[in-house]
């Protein structure tokens, strides 16, 4: 019982250090902005993403208890958590389609109503398939109302203020997670259907997002735009390099919960907090974003991201405690939280204007569809090794990446795409 408290107080002071600082950081970026209520709309919209996938993720392994009877009920319960993103990386292509035609706003409103709608159906169905139904609606809803808010921000900001609020961005995604999954930790202690009522949140963005946010300019100009113009070769680098990254990391909400289980630790706040730490070092480094890609070109910051992942992998790897496992969730967090935005800036950077809603789809296509094949990819090879053996696999692939990245920067080519 001691052993739990201590853990419990290692963990709160943990988050509550982190959040406060990141808080502080967010406000003050917010404060000196003439445009604040427009940012904080769009960083309110943007923390649903993070939100839709990772909320529940605490309530995992009561939902494989409660569905125990089901056949493949531990498989069934994890495509819970990442159905949304095989839907969202589906129809973000259509999404980024439709808003270069439409616009941007009408199709945002009505994807935080589906968001709210969607996302609560886990509170009042009790059978796993419609479940399953309910978590690809969801999806559908996140491929429209994230393409639309990366979209609005490049949109809205050029250069280093683009650079900056993208970073930012990042880590108020990251601030929500925390405060998200530490919610549903929480609730899932309770009973694991009230987590689901968190997605109502979106009803609260909703009329923010009617009266702050504009429809851009540089939309009435799209239906004039060349339908042969093409955003150079390298932004396919970017989106396979950005399904990568989510296939590995996406080992984190979807297979933590299970270890710290094997490990002795039960108890959802502290799995919770344990995963919130990943998202709380992601959203310090993301913040940090403008100030790191200052000193380093694009492929470094992917070489740097890539090494402290490993490092966290590797610390995964040979932890026997939990706080080893929160030092591996800071780790790998820093890693995540530079790459996110360093993806999204090159890619809104090399996106001819015209269609930028289309790229930015398939970004979110790539994104996504990482996150969907994790657990497919990783389910075989936990049939081969145990989970401490996986996580040291995939710290070797993660150095592998990052002294390619490393060696791409210092070439010729990769000298000229950074250009």
């Amino acid at each position: 019982m001691s052993k739990i408290i201590t853990l419990k107080l290692i963990a709160l002071l943990l988050r509550i250090a982190t959040l406060t600082n990141m808080a502080s950081q967010v406000k003050s970026s917010l404060i000196e902005s003439k445009n604040w209520k427009l940012k904080l709309t769009l960083l309110l919209v943007s923390s649903l993403t993070i939100m839709s996938v990772i909320t529940i993720s605490p309530a995992l392994p009561q939902m494989s208890a409660v569905f125990s009877n089901v056949e493949n009920a531990e498989f069934l319960v994890k495509l819970v958590l990442t159905l949304p993103a095989l839907m969202i990386a589906l129809f973000s292509p259509i999404a980024g389609r439709l808003i270069d035609r439409y616009g941007r706003l009408r199709i945002l409103w009505a994807s935080l109503v589906l968001y709210a709608i969607s996302g609560s159906a886990g509170y009042y169905l009790d059978n796993i398939y419609h479940i399953l139904l309910s978590r690809a609606v969801l999806g559908i809803a996140v491929g429209m109302s994230m393409t639309i808010v990366i979209t609005l921000i490049a949109d809205y900001f050029e250069g280093i203020e683009r650079q900056k609020f993208v970073g930012l961005q990042i880590a108020f995604m990251s601030l929500g997670g925390i405060l998200f999954i530490g919610l549903g930790g929480i609730l899932a202690d309770i009973e694991w259907r009230y987590p689901f009522l968190i997605y109502l949140f979106s009803l609260i963005v909703l009329p923010l997002s009617i009266i702050f946010l504009r429809e851009p300019v540089a939309v009435e100009k799209s239906d004039q735009a060349n339908q042969n113009i093409k955003a150079p070769g390298i932004i396919w680098m970017l989106f396979i390099n950005t399904m990568l990254m989510w296939i590995i990391f996406f080992l984190i909400p979807v297979q933590i919960p299970f270890h710290l289980n094997a490990m002795g630790i039960e108890k959802n706040s502290l799995i919770g907090a344990a995963i919130a730490m990943s998202t709380a070092f992601s959203a310090i480094s993301s913040i940090s974003y403008s100030r790191i890609k200052n000193r380093l070109s694009f492929l470094t910051v992917f070489s740097l991201g890539y090494l402290l992942m490993a490092a966290g992998f590797i610390c995964m790897a040979i932890a026997e405690t939990y706080v080893v496992v929160v030092v591996a969730m800071m780790l790998a967090g820093l890693g995540m939280g530079m790459m996110i935005p360093n993806t999204n800036m090159w890619v809104m950077k090399i996106a001819p204007p015209q269609i930028r809603g289309k790229e930015i789809g398939k970004l979110t296509t790539f994104w996504f569809l990482g996150q969907f094949l994790s657990p497919i990819i990783i389910f075989p090879v936990l049939k081969l090794f145990s989970l401490s053996s996986t996580f040291l696999l995939f710290a070797a692939f993660l150095l592998l990446l990052s002294i390619g990245f490393l060696i791409f920067h210092f070439s010729k080519s990769g000298k000229l795409v950074t250009q």
